[in-house]
């Protein structure tokens, strides 16, 4: 991973943006410590395993298209509460 001082990456970004997109996460430091990370649009999906919408999660569901499901209710009584 390269490392970028703030300025520098400020200066450059077009070029910083492409080689995260080319050769990988590009580090960016702010008064020697490491404060970001700039990444491909690609490895942010693959990492924050954003596949799918929920609504296609949803779709994806063994339930999805039955038009009535039942669910069993717990009946036992409600526990006492200290106020």
């Amino acid at each position: 991973m390269q490392t970028w001082q703030m300025q520098e990456a400020k200066a450059r970004l077009s070029e910083v943006v492409k080689l995260a997109e080319s050769e990988g996460p590009q580090d960016i430091t702010l008064h020697g410590r490491s404060v970001a990370v700039i990444l491909s649009r690609a490895a942010f999906e693959r990492l924050s395993g954003n596949e799918y919408s929920l609504v296609e999660f949803m779709r994806q569901s063994p339930l999805y298209g039955l038009e009535e499901i039942e669910f069993d209710r717990d009946r036992s009584l409600t526990r006492e509460v200290a106020l």
